[in-house]
């Protein structure tokens, strides 16, 4: 259970930070992306040593279905952390380029200096 709970906390975590981003609010955003690579240690932990367990003499070598469940949340809070790196990296170079301005409503639009 651990794997899903703490999966699902960095996915979550990191999407509020691509939000925060986009709202421009870099701060949050950051704060966010460190819960959400704690979160990620956390699960990390918990299925390194889930794994050692199954795989040992005593533990037998059958594999539950929640390891399976939570290998699944812990893939997808992987792949959507390293995506919010990325998003939030870009929002940062098109917020400071003046291309993209926050929005009240967390948004971004395009600024004067470019997109429209």
């Amino acid at each position: 259970m651990n794997l899903v709970v703490h999966g699902g906390e960095a996915r979550s975590c990191a999407i509020e930070a691509i939000a925060a981003a986009r709202a421009g609010d870099f701060a949050r955003a950051d704060k966010l992306m460190s819960a959400s690579s704690d979160a990620l240690m956390a699960a990390h932990g918990y299925q390194s040593r889930q794994i050692s367990a199954e795989m040992s003499p005593e533990g037998g070598r059958a594999v539950s279905l929640l390891m399976v469940h939570g290998q699944d949340h812990l893939m997808n809070a992987i792949t959507t952390h390293d995506l919010a790196v990325q998003i939030i990296g870009l929002c940062r170079q098109l917020s400071g380029n003046g291309i993209l301005t926050p929005q009240v409503d967390g948004g971004m639009r395009a600024g004067e200096a470019g997109m429209s």
